[in-house]
């Protein structure tokens, strides 16, 4: 329902279809960005993740550039300090993301953009750059004058951007199922649910892989 929060008001839904969300934190998604997730996927010796996550990192070391951020920040960053989930789905791995008006920049778009053709995305990335090109007059004025680490003052909206794109990319980097993204800009969580929920009621099931930490 509109007035809750979208991600509380979204697990609520889902909870009516016996898929039970909550927020959630992984070590590979972490304030050090890339240079974290570099840090961590080295660190389990798991040759399945070597490649993708190889791809990943160097995909978003190009977006943290065209971004401008400084990436000796990032290195300088705490590894303990992870970034929080909206939702996830234990049983099956699976993160979810709800996305307000402050998802949908310019800076989101430039992003986007750099993504190969061939990611593995839980949504459409044709619909997103759309609406991040209608959005941004409104969406990139959201937070202007806040700094953000690695972007300086200001760089708020591009630290969201980057962190958009290290969800997307680590996630099935990592050996998770491609990382939902859910629309609601209107801020209305119930209603995005009911928009995905042929995708997420299935997940009731289980799914049977247990998250990895």
């Amino acid at each position: 329902m509109a007035g809750a929060d979208p991600h509380v008001a979204f697990a609520r839904e889902a909870a009516r279809d016996g898929v039970e969300l909550r927020g959630g934190a992984f070590d590979w998604l972490s304030e050090q960005g890339h240079v974290g997730f570099e840090r961590v996927a080295k660190a389990r010796r798991d040759p399945a993740i070597v490649a993708p996550a190889r791809a990943a990192i160097e995909i978003l070391g190009r977006i943290f550039a065209r971004l401008r951020g400084d990436v000796t920040v990032l290195a300088a960053s705490r590894e303990n300090l992870l970034l929080p989930i909206d939702l996830v789905h234990e049983p099956s791995g699976t993160l979810i993301q709800v996305d307000g008006p402050e998802h949908f920049t310019s800076f989101r778009l430039t992003a986007l953009e750099l993504y190969p053709a061939e990611a593995v995305l839980g949504y459409d990335p044709g619909e997103y750059r759309r609406l991040c090109a209608e959005l941004a007059p409104k969406s990139d004025a959201i937070a202007r004058g806040l700094p953000a680490k690695a972007f300086g003052f200001g760089g708020v909206q591009r630290e969201r951007a980057y962190h958009d794109s290290l969800f997307d990319l680590a996630t099935p980097a990592m050996g998770h199922p491609p990382l939902i993204r859910v629309l609601a800009v209107d801020g209305d969580g119930a209603a995005a649910y009911r928009r995905v929920r042929d995708m997420v009621a299935p997940l009731s099931g289980g799914g049977g892989r247990p998250t990895r930490p």
